[in-house]
């Protein structure tokens, strides 16, 4: 008898245990952040040389503009642009300012922002994304749940390795201001900037305008999903803006967004920590006024940069 409950309490105890590890198993599943360590993704060798060129382009009584081209992660040839004021003293504080999906580093928007941040003091370094500009190569439609998705997420994974090397570079000159280094992305700017703010603190101050989290929901009917979660889980913003934090983060979104919902936006702002700040402009995505965006932007550097 006695040997009889003791195997019905060891039975009892199994069966608890497994019940136990499913619902760990479950739980652990359903958190893509915890299942694959998204922050490693993004590690890489800095002792790797950028080979890095500056080249000078303009010379005039307000600025110098520079091209420049340095080596990323995997190898990839990065192009950009460095605008240098003549009106402040070195070393400079940094902007790093990038432009939306389909553009490039010299397109209108991104260049008025340049023209504004150097007339009141700060450098402006911008990049082609992975696969834009003068990187462009073989062209495939951007579409995170389309046959070429997941030549679309590496367009913004390579891109957070590139901005990192950016940075790199950035400690290597001595006219710039390794610690007073902001950042203002646009639209898939804003979305690849939140990651790379996330992951690297050497980003004093980021800004993000026409972006939002939440990448899955792009994917509709089966958005819930853990395919769709796991999938998205490197470039989800949502798993890397808690980590801006206590850097101060500002939002600029468009309250009649067409590309970014406002809602991915909201949901962004949430997880964000504080201090963080988001203006809502009664516009769409392409048709945001410019002007005053930026010129928020720019009280906000003021104020932090």
């Amino acid at each position: 008898m006695k040997s009889y409950k003791k195997k019905r309490i060891y039975w009892f105890f199994g069966i608890i245990a497994i019940l136990f590890l499913l619902a760990f198993t479950i739980i652990y599943a359903g958190d893509t952040s915890e299942t694959f360590p998204v922050r490693e993704y993004y590690t890489y060798d800095k002792a790797i040389p950028l080979k890095d060129t500056l080249s000078l382009l303009k010379d005039t009584t307000d600025f110098k503009l520079y091209h420049l081209s340095y080596y990323s992660v995997h190898h990839k040839k990065v192009t950009g642009l460095l605008s240098l004021p003549k009106i402040a003293t070195s070393p400079l504080p940094v902007v790093i300012l990038m432009h939306g999906l389909g553009d490039n580093k010299n397109v209108d928007y991104v260049s008025y922002g340049n023209e504004l941040f150097l007339k009141n003091g700060y450098a402006v370094l911008r990049i082609d994304f992975s696969g834009h500009g003068e990187r462009k190569e073989d062209v495939y439609d951007f579409n995170l749940t389309g046959k070429y998705k997941h030549w679309s997420r590496d367009i913004i994974s390579q891109t957070v390795l590139d901005l990192r090397r950016a940075v790199d570079f950035i400690e290597t000159r001595e006219e710039l201001d390794a610690q007073r280094i902001g950042y203002y992305g646009i639209s898939l700017g804003g979305i690849t900037g939140t990651i790379f703010c996330g992951i690297d603190n050497r980003i004093k101050v980021p800004i993000v305008a026409l972006a939002g989290g939440q990448l899955n929901l792009l994917y509709e009917k089966e958005a819930l999903t853990k395919e769709a979660k796991d999938f998205v889980s490197i470039i989800e913003p949502l798993n890397f803006v808690k980590q801006i934090a206590p850097r101060p983060l500002l939002m600029l979104n468009a309250k009649n967004d067409e590309i970014v919902p406002p809602l991915m936006s909201r949901l962004l702002f949430k997880a964000a920590e504080e201090p963080k700040e988001i203006i809502w402009y009664d516009a769409k995505h392409r048709d945001a006024p410019i002007d005053i965006i930026y010129g928020d932007g720019l009280n906000w550097f003021k104020k932090y940069l």
